[in-house]
């Protein structure tokens, strides 16, 4: 029997009770504590498309049912990239920008980060010069790889002692894929998680602690991909690495600068995010729906069902935002042009509208890829499949090798309302008998 997950009594009547209009749904302390939830429950009940007047992020609309996210997810026109793809809080980003500038630097345009910021046409070309890198051939190719790394990090794990699972596997994991996806130095893979850590968490709830020393990371990232830049321009034959493909393509190789950068960021965050909390996902639902953890230990052949169910349910990504560049009607509301809109992915795969007992974890679902972790449109996920393989890969390894991945308590969940994630998760494998 599949038991689904119930916040908080006090988180559940606060949502009830606060008056609509006073609903901030992207407040970050929910995220963390996991009582979002009723919010979302009751904003689909309610007011599905709901304004949000003040707040942190300054004002912005919630879309929080399914066909409406899919309306404006897939309506690229009346709906922008270009002023970035979250929320951000406003007095958190002049600091940084303030921290910037102290060192020298021009603080980037607000929600840069690579083509995903892009609208049509230029954003296909950009998207085109990165695809073959994860085109199905080259999946192919990487996929052995990814196994035996994934074999490595696996029996490289203690036995009967409590670790932490996203610092072992998950991190690991994710680093040793896009350390080979940039070609990046192997040695200095764990980085790249690092960056991702430090661009998407504000200091004191990531791994630096303040403003100047976030600025010093952004500029080592980004002088390390310079660097990288500069080896694939001197180095002839180009590759099948992202950066490669940046560095040859006829409509990426004279980018600009910021360009570039942006396109770092993202592809690091993306490559991160998505694969690392499903992963860590992946052991916390199935710890707590252990009639599906015999499921899938009675029949291995469940993976890529388990993995399609996890993205679901964990959903990594919480939200995109887009900016109306008209005023346009969505359920019924009319959306003013220049308004920013949060598309809540996280609610839209709770919708029971459209899912069957969506609160429950069946790893089983007759239709277990009929989720929106990955989007809709022009910018659905570039990446997903590279996401699948390695999810897939670790699973059927971890079903060779171990009985049972027990929990121990419950896990450090991310600070944000962005990446829905796991900072650290403590778990066991017991000693087979």
């Amino acid at each position: 029997m599949n038991v689904a997950v119930k916040p908080e009594a006090a988180s559940d009547a606060e949502a009830y009770v606060l008056p609509l209009a006073e609903l901030n749904p992207a407040r970050t302390d929910r995220f963390q504590a996991d009582t979002i939830w009723p919010v979302f429950e009751r904003l689909r009940r309610e007011d599905p498309v709901h304004f949000t007047a003040d707040s942190e992020f300054g004002p912005y609309w919630s879309i929080t049912r399914w066909d409406d996210i899919m309306a404006v997810d897939t309506d690229h026109e009346g709906f922008s990239s270009a002023e970035g793809i979250g929320l951000f809080n406003l007095k958190l980003a002049e600091e940084q920008d303030k921290a910037l500038r102290a060192m020298g630097q021009e603080p980037r345009k607000r929600g840069s980060a690579g083509f995903i910021t892009m609208d049509e046409p230029e954003h296909s070309v950009h998207r085109k010069a990165v695809s073959p890198t994860v085109a199905p051939a080259n999946l192919a190719t990487m996929a052995p790889i990814v196994r035996e790394r994934a074999g490595a990090i696996l029996d490289s794990l203690p036995i009967g002692t409590p670790f932490d699972w996203v610092d072992l596997v998950s991190k690991e994991l994710t680093a040793m894929t896009l350390a080979t996806l940039f070609d990046f130095p192997f040695e200095q893979r764990r980085k790249l998680p690092w960056w991702s850590d430090m661009f998407m968490n504000q200091p004191g709830h990531g791994p630096v602690e303040s403003w100047q020393q976030k600025a010093e990371a952004v500029m080592e990232c980004f002088g390390a991909f310079e660097g990288l830049w500069n080896q694939r321009v001197q180095g002839g034959t180009p590759g099948n690495d992202l950066i490669s493909m940046l560095v040859h393509h006829p409509e990426t190789r004279e980018m600009s600068r910021e360009q570039y950068h942006g396109t770092v960021v993202l592809l690091i965050v993306g490559g991160n995010d998505t694969t690392r909390n499903t992963i860590s996902g992946s052991v916390h639902w199935l710890n707590k729906n252990p009639g599906e953890y015999d499921k899938l230990r009675a029949n291995p052949a469940l993976v890529g069902s388990m993995v399609s169910e996890t993205i679901r349910y964990q959903t990594p990504l919480a939200h995109m935002t887009r900016v109306a560049t008209r005023d346009i009607e969505v359920g019924g509301k009319t959306i003013k042009k220049g308004d920013r809109v949060v598309m809540w992915y996280i609610s839209g795969n709770r919708d029971e509208a459209v899912i069957e007992e969506p609160d429950a974890y069946v790893i089983d679902r007759e239709r277990p890829r009929h989720h929106m972790s990955f989007g809709f449109g022009v910018h659905r996920c570039v990446g997903n499949r590279v996401a699948e393989m390695q999810l897939t890969i670790i699973w059927e390894e971890i079903l060779k090798r171990f009985p049972r991945i027990e929990l121990v308590g419950e896990p450090v969940r991310t600070y944000s309302s962005f990446v829905h994630g796991y900072e650290s998760m403590q778990v066991v494998i017991p000693a087979r008998a």
